[in-house]
């Protein structure tokens, strides 16, 4: 379990074929300085494993589904990644909870610059749409973030019209790979999980369940004199 709070930007510094996934090696002094083996580390928002470790850097594997499903896949040495420790139960949760099981990617649609922030519209698939909501909180690239603004609802229909925005201060725009986004880039994203859970409740609902509720009848009154 994350909290989206970048402890550091790390990178790839090697990639090595596993079955039908990748082996990645990631360097990142801070991630690394109390990680012992089986340790969870967020990578640019992907939960990932240590498998083996040095001074500065972490092995992980990678799994086909994940590269898939992920800007993992066509990973190269040197891309920069965001890094994040799972946090500690007796810890502060400085953003929202990330579990670092990303539901998909989207595209920088429109970088607008500001005098103090910068604001990012992202495209995301259709399906997403109805999880991200207006002062929400999302995860991209492993980052937890306020949405600040979302299409309308009736654009969720279209795929390529679903979009979300979120403005990013100087601290963020120094301290994690946002910063360097451009339109065309591709991002994980993770939705809130409280959303994803309503929407599968709501998905087992059966219909009648959410009609108006139906009363019995009200007794008749008895006629005048009582009954015989």
């Amino acid at each position: 379990m994350f909290t989206g709070i970048v402890e550091e930007i790390g990178q790839v510094t090697a990639v090595e074929p596993s079955g039908d996934g990748v082996r990645v090696t990631v360097a990142g002094p801070r991630v690394v300085s109390d990680a012992a083996h089986g340790d969870s580390i967020s990578v640019s928002g992907v939960c990932l494993t240590v498998v083996d470790q040095g001074p500065d850097w972490f092995t992980a594997d990678v799994m086909k589904q994940t590269l898939d499903m992920s800007t993992l896949v066509g990973v190269a040495p040197g891309r920069p990644v965001n890094l994040e420790r799972a946090t500690a139960a007796h810890g502060r949760l400085g953003g929202h909870i990330v579990q670092g099981h990303i539901d998909g990617t989207g595209e920088v649609l429109e970088v607008r610059p500001g005098a103090q922030w910068r604001v990012l519209r992202i495209g995301l698939p259709g399906e997403l749409a109805p999880l991200v909501v207006d002062k929400g909180s999302i995860a991209v690239d492993g980052v937890s973030l306020t949405v600040s603004a979302a299409s309308p609802a009736s654009a969720g229909a279209e795929p390529a019209a679903a979009w979300f925005e979120v403005s990013l201060i100087p601290e963020t725009l120094a301290a994690t790979t946002l910063g360097a986004r451009v339109p065309g880039d591709r991002v994980n994203i993770e939705t809130d999980i409280l959303a994803r859970h309503v929407q599968r409740l709501l998905a087992f609902t059966p219909a009648a369940a959410t009609a108006a509720p139906e009363f019995p009848a009200a007794a008749a009154a008895p006629t005048e004199g009582g009954s015989e």
